[in-house]
C-alpha cells in the first residue's frame, strides 16, 4: 500500500471511533538497511572486536563477524537483524523524527517491539551464569537496562505534544513484576507496558489471580495495567491455557475483558482460534517455530485461496459466528460493549478453591471458576448480565452465586 492508503484507512476509522496504532521496531533494523551499509553511520550499531558471553533469543552467539568491516556486530535476535546503539543520539534524534512524522499523519500510537532491550551495557559486559528456568533473568546486561527509561521520558514528552496524547504501548518481555511496572515511570514513561508473566501463566485461578494483585499493588495510581493471553510469539491461548475446550476459552475470554485493565485480543481470539500444527517442511519461521498462531485468519469455513502458512480448523469462522448470538464471537462483542459499566478499583472477592472473584468498585462483580467442580460463592448479591454459556442472562442473584465447572459471570447490581 501506500502513505495515501494509510491516511484513508485512518480516516475511515476515526470516523467510526477506532484508532489506529502502528508496529515499531526500534531495537533493530535489517541487515540490508541503508544504515548497516553506511560507513558514517558505523557507529549507529554495536560493534565489539572481542565477544562476549551474550546469546541469542534466538539460540546461538549473539555476535557475528561482518566480513568487510572486520568486527563483530551484535544481534539479540537473527544475524540480519543487527542491534541498534541507543548510546548514539543520531539514533535516538532519528527515532523522534519517526514518531513525530506518523503522529502528525494521525497515527494514535505505537506499539513498540522488544521495548525492554533497546539499550545494551555500555561496558559489554559478560552476563552471569544464573541457574534460573527463565532465561530472560539471565539477560542482566544486553536487555532491561535502566538507561533505557530515559528513552521512554524523551518519547512521552513527543507523545504530549499532541492532541490527543498519541499512546505508548510497550512489549516488555521483563519477567520480574516490579521491574515491568517502571516502564510506567512517574506517568512519565509508557502507557501501557504488557504483562508477560500473566500472559504466560496457567489458566489457574490462583496463579493469575496472584499476578494480577501483585501487579494492581506495585502499581502507581496514575499507572492503568494491560493483559493479553497470545500474540505473535507464544502458542494461542485457545490451545496452551484452554486445549481446545470451548467452555475454557469462554472463561479465559471473560477474564481477559473484565479484568480492570486493558486487554489485547490478537487476531482470531475472539473466535476461539487454536494454534495450527506446522510441519517441518511448510515452516518459514527461523526462530522458535512460530508459524503455528500466524496462520490465515478463518473469514468462511471453506477459503477460498492458499496463503503462505497453511489454514487451521476452520470450524470456528467469522461468518458462522456472526450468525450465532451464542457463539465466542458475539460473546466477545457483549463482553466489549458491557466493558462501559465494569468500573472502580479492582478487590478480591472471597471464593473457593479453584475460584477466582473480584468487584470492579461499586459497579460490579466478576467470577469464573476455572476448575472441575461446581462451586458456591457467598455474599453475592446482583443480577447476572453476562455468563460465559449465555444461559443465565438477567437471572437475579440473592446471597450466594453458584457456578458450574468452567462458567464464568459478570453481576451488576440491582
Amino acid at each position: 500500500g501506500t502513505l495515501e492508503d494509510l491516511d484513508a484507512l485512518v480516516a475511515n476509522a476515526r470516523a467510526r471511533g477506532i484508532h489506529i496504532l502502528l508496529d515499531l521496531v526500534p531495537n533493530h533494523t535489517s541487515s540490508e538497511h541503508p544504515w548497516f551499509h553506511d560507513p558514517a553511520k558505523r557507529d549507529w550499531y554495536v560493534w565489539t572486536d572481542k565477544p562476549n558471553n551474550w546469546e541469542s533469543t534466538f539460540g546461538g552467539p549473539a555476535w557475528t563477524k561482518h566480513p568487510e568491516v572486520g568486527r563483530y556486530y551484535l544481534h539479540n535476535f537473527l544475524p540480519e537483524q543487527p542491534d541498534l546503539n541507543w548510546w548514539n543520539e543520531g539514533v535516538r534524534s532519528s527515532f523522534e523524527e519517526i514518531l513525530r512524522f506518523w503522529f502528525d499523519r494521525g497515527i494514535a500510537g505505537f506499539r513498540i517491539d522488544v521495548a525492554h532491550a533497546l539499550v545494551k551495557d555500555a561496558e559489554l559486559r559478560d552476563n552471569p551464569g544464573v541457574d534460573v528456568d527463565d532465561s530472560r533473568e539471565q539477560r542482566v546486561y544486553n536487555m532491561n537496562r535502566p538507561e533505557v527509561h530515559d528513552v521512554y521520558r524523551r518519547w512521552r514528552r513527543i507523545a504530549r505534544e499532541y492532541e490527543p496524547e498519541r499512546l505508548l504501548l510497550g512489549e516488555t518481555w521483563v519477567p520480574d513484576i516490579e521491574e515491568l511496572l517502571k516502564y510506567h515511570g512517574a506517568d512519565d514513561e509508557l502507557h501501557l507496558a504488557m504483562n508477560f508473566p500473566f500472559a504466560l501463566a496457567d489458566l489457574d485461578a490462583d496463579e493469575l489471580r496472584e499476578i494480577a494483585e501483585r501487579s494492581e499493588a506495585h502499581l502507581r495510581p496514575d499507572a492503568w495495567p494491560v493483559w493479553c493471553g497470545s500474540n505473535h510469539d507464544i502458542v494461542r491461548f485457545p490451545t496452551r491455557w484452554c486445549d481446545g475446550d470451548e467452555a475454557k476459552i469462554r472463561c479465559a475470554l471473560l477474564i481477559l475483558l473484565a479484568v480492570r485493565g486493558t486487554p489485547i485480543l490478537y487476531y482470531g481470539d475472539e473466535l476461539g482460534m487454536e494454534q495450527v500444527e506446522i510441519t517441518e517442511d511448510e515452516q518459514l519461521d527461523r526462530a522458535h517455530s512460530r508459524d503455528g498462531c500466524r496462520t490465515p485468519m478463518p473469514w468462511t469455513r471453506e477459503p477460498e485461496q492458499d496463503w503462505w502458512l497453511s489454514w487451521g480448523d476452520t470450524t470456528r469462522n467469522v461468518e458462522d459466528q456472526r450468525a450465532d448470538r451464542r457463539s465466542v464471537l458475539w460473546l466477545c462483542r457483549d463482553l466489549i460493549e458491557l466493558r462501559s459499566h465494569l468500573v472502580g478499583a479492582y478487590s478480591r472477592v472471597e471464593a473457593p478453591s479453584g475460584v477466582w472473584a473480584w468487584r470492579r468498585g461499586e459497579s460490579a462483580v466478576v467470577a469464573v471458576n476455572l476448575s472441575e467442580r461446581g462451586a458456591t460463592i457467598r455474599g453475592i448479591e446482583g443480577t447476572v448480565r453476562l455468563d460465559t454459556q449465555r444461559r443465565r442472562d438477567g437471572e437475579t442473584v440473592s446471597g450466594a452465586l453458584r457456578l458450574e465447572p468452567w462458567e464464568g459471570v459478570v453481576l451488576l447490581p440491582e
